[in-house]
């Protein structure tokens, strides 16, 4: 089967959270089964282009009022040489720090054409390579526009006719909510403002978009899927939900365990596994080392790993009239590891009390390498979250 992923993210290339590792992870395992798997992603400006192939010619993209010309990168899923991955690389739209955003603007005023972009690029690029997807699955709002473009757009192609789509609700929490003012970005007819399900209370909405569009709709979780056709639970999309409930289904992420795996990682100190705990302690030294800690094995280290945000429960951990983190360090003889990045009040938190507290050290930002060193060299991980659709660290916790 051939089966085409539009992301905008995916380790080892770009990670703003958990989405970057199950596209990977997802691409890999369904490729090891026979399946002809393709990654289609932005070229980020952090992305070395020379570490890329660039396909001959430019591609020219309907989005907007227009059309846009953007080049073509490619190469294979590290550990996965079957699956391609190929990079739209458009200055304007991608050559900038940040995913979504940056701490001093967390929402990229052009998300919309941004990631309309994206989705319209993702189809040309099959048209470029006279390669055909029998499913295109796409991932969270910002793909949301993929299944609309397959449902409304593509199958009216001969070589489209048969595709079906997959969307893939990652957290219902981030749903792409832009003013009406911006839907002429996305490229499409107006019709399909209401047609294909973006009108939500005078906005456009890509999540609602991809839920209405999509044939089937999976979420991370079997638990997940029941909590989202929830009032509790859907953010304002539930009542759509349970009318889609016949397509809707939960499958639970799962762990790459040739990345994940003490055994086996390659960006520890020192691998280990349950029966010989060696490394573990190497792991410890080199963690203590590389946050400037006290090198001293008896003192328990806790680690963190996570985006900045209230639904991941950073306020309850750093707040300065209630969170925890200030008394742990103050009243327990522990050590305290922090990476992550995202709202700039949390960041400058942060940054505060690591220059008070001696036994609490932070990396703002995402290091894949720092982010095995925190799971394996930490003897607790706390992981706050209000809610948490799956979550993949306390899983990658689990193993290390």
């Amino acid at each position: 089967m051939k089966i085409l992923m539009v992301s905008a993210e995916a380790v080892p290339f770009a990670k703003t959270g958990g989405l970057a590792d199950a596209v990977s992870a997802l691409a890999g395992s369904l490729s090891k089964m026979g399946h002809d798997v393709r990654i289609v992603m932005p070229r980020y400006y952090k992305i070395d282009r020379k570490k890329l192939t660039k396909l001959e010619g430019p591609l020219g993209v309907p989005v907007g009022m227009g059309q846009e010309w953007t080049a073509v990168y490619t190469t294979t899923l590290p550990g996965f040489p079957k699956v391609n991955v190929y990079f739209l690389d458009h200055e304007q739209c991608f050559g900038r720090d940040g995913v979504y955003g940056t701490k001093f603007e967390p929402d990229f005023f052009d998300n919309p054409y941004r990631f309309s972009l994206l989705c319209h690029g993702a189809l040309q690029v099959c048209n470029k390579l006279s390669w055909f997807p029998d499913i295109v699955h796409a991932h969270d709002w910002s793909a949301g526009l993929a299944p609309v473009l397959v449902k409304h757009v593509c199958r009216s192609q001969p070589a489209f006719s048969k595709t079906a789509s997959v969307f893939t609700i990652h957290n219902m929490g981030y749903q792409g909510v832009y003013g009406k003012e911006k839907f002429p970005d996305l490229g499409i007819d107006w019709n399909l403002y209401y047609g294909a399900g973006f009108e939500r209370n005078g906005a456009i909405n890509f999540l609602q978009a991809g839920i209405s569009s999509a044939d089937m709709v999976t979420t991370v979780s079997p638990t997940y899927a029941k909590e989202i056709q929830t009032a509790e639970g859907g953010f304002g999309l539930d009542g759509l939900l349970r009318v889609r409930s016949d397509v809707v289904r939960g499958i639970v992420n799962g762990v790459d365990t040739d990345v994940w795996n003490p055994a086996k990682d390659t960006l520890i100190p020192s691998k280990y596994t349950s029966k010989d705990m060696k490394g573990k302690a190497e792991c410890k030294k080199a963690l203590q080392q590389q946050f400037g800690l006290e090198v001293n094995p008896d003192v328990p280290v806790i680690g963190m790993i996570g985006r900045l945000v209230s639904q991941k429960g950073i306020a309850e951990v750093i707040a300065p009239t209630y969170g925890c983190l200030y008394n742990i360090c103050t009243t327990m003889d522990v050590q305290v590891v922090l990476l992550g990045s995202g709202d700039k009040w949390a960041e400058d938190e942060i940054n505060s009390l690591q220059s008070r507290l001696p036994n609490f050290k932070a990396m703002i930002g995402y290091s894949e390498k720092i982010s095995h060193l925190i799971e394996s060299g930490s003897d607790f991980f706390l992981m706050p979250s209000q809610y948490e659709p799956c979550g993949l660290n306390q899983m990658y916790s689990e193993l290390y």
